[in-house]
């Protein structure tokens, strides 16, 4: 049963293009314990191999086999009421969360489920692990959080949950997008960058 929401939201995460092949993760909290996707595993084709099972808060035998985004997820299950935890890289997303500081939708879609999508992290990094406490601070007051140049965090009850706010989140910047080809991005859009800053190093 467990295999099976994994593999049903992995399948169409891929599918609708929000995780490249072995990208994104999936993780859901039973009581103390999380089973996160393995390391490398490639969400559209997964098996229970694919499934590590370690605590939520101390490591043991199973740890280094989880995704390297563990302690992210681990931060969101500490500071939030969530049970489930999805990581993807949305493109649409990732394209304005290196123009602008938070996402305002415009399409009523996104207006209903959303006032903002926060962008977290001054600069493009390639790991998201040192801000794993930023991302789930932002958490709390939002489903999604999209990290700069990255991907999104989405935290919520279910893993089928998660999936809906992460494609809606594409679908209104997907909108956005089209609206900036067009010229006509719109007023509500705040905190626009016009200087992107670069990490020295990527970790």
């Amino acid at each position: 049963m467990i295999l099976a929401q994994f593999q049903t939201v992995g399948h169409d995460l891929s599918v609708r293009g929000i995780v490249p092949a072995h990208c994104g993760d999936l993780s859901i909290r039973l009581g103390d314990r999380v089973i996160i996707t393995r390391r490398g595993s490639t969400l559209a084709h997964l098996t229970d191999l694919d499934l590590v099972e370690t605590g939520v808060e101390r490591n043991d035998r199973a740890t280094p086999a989880a995704s390297p985004t563990l302690a992210v997820h681990r931060a969101i299950y500490r500071e939030t009421e969530a049970q489930a935890v999805l990581h993807g890289h949305p493109a649409h997303a990732i394209a304005l969360s290196l123009l602008w500081d938070e996402i305002v939708p415009v399409d009523a879609l996104g207006i209903q489920h959303f006032e903002r999508i926060p962008v977290v992290g001054r600069a493009i990094t390639s790991s998201s692990r040192d801000m794993a406490d930023e991302i789930a601070q932002a958490l709390r007051s939002s489903r999604v959080v999209l990290v700069r140049g990255h991907g999104c965090f989405a935290a919520g009850q279910l893993l089928e949950e998660c999936h809906q706010w992460v494609s809606c989140v594409e679908e209104s910047c997907r909108i956005l997008w089209l609206l900036q080809c067009m010229g006509r991005g719109g007023p509500r859009h705040r905190g626009r960058r016009t200087v992107l800053p670069r990490a020295s190093s990527l970790s």
